[in-house]
């Protein structure tokens, strides 16, 4: 006598578990489902970035040993890899900024006082002396995107 099954053949599927990063620091590690986070920030910048077209923005960016800050780009236009793995914000005259989405951990909206959003883009590579990916630094990085006055 064969086993009982609560599906049918006809109604199974495939599942798959997304696998988990393997975060270090010294001895210690964590796994931490790091691309179901990178997705859902790609997912809700997708729907913030159609809002900005056409308009100016200020663009700034901090780390720990360079910064900028309020670079301008007028009448934004947004144009994604095909692959969703970064994406380029261009302005007039060929001012642009390229941003590659791999490391993307989280986007962030905030108020301040003038009332117009700040949209905080969070990239996260692992701990500074333990990196995820190797070519890269390691520890957060931050990008604030926001509309001009």
């Amino acid at each position: 006598m064969g086993q009982l099954s609560l599906l049918d053949s006809d109604e199974k599927q495939d599942y798959q578990i997304e696998p988990k990063t393997t975060v270090r620091l010294g001895k210690r590690s964590a796994e931490i489902p790091l691309r179901k986070r990178n997705k859902a920030a790609i997912k809700q910048l997708k729907e913030i970035l159609p809002q900005l077209e056409g308009k100016d923005i200020l663009v700034s960016q901090y780390c720990d040993f360079w910064w900028y800050q309020d670079l301008r780009l007028k009448r934004l236009q947004v144009q994604w890899f095909h692959d969703d793995s970064g994406f380029v914000l261009w302005g007039t005259k060929g001012t642009q900024v390229r941003v590659w989405s791999k490391r993307l951990y989280q986007v962030r909206e905030q108020y301040y006082g003038d009332g117009k959003p700040y949209y905080l883009l969070d990239f996260w590579n692992g701990f500074g002396r333990s990196p995820i990916d190797s070519y890269h630094r390691g520890g957060y990085q931050g990008l604030h995107i926001r509309a001009a006055k």
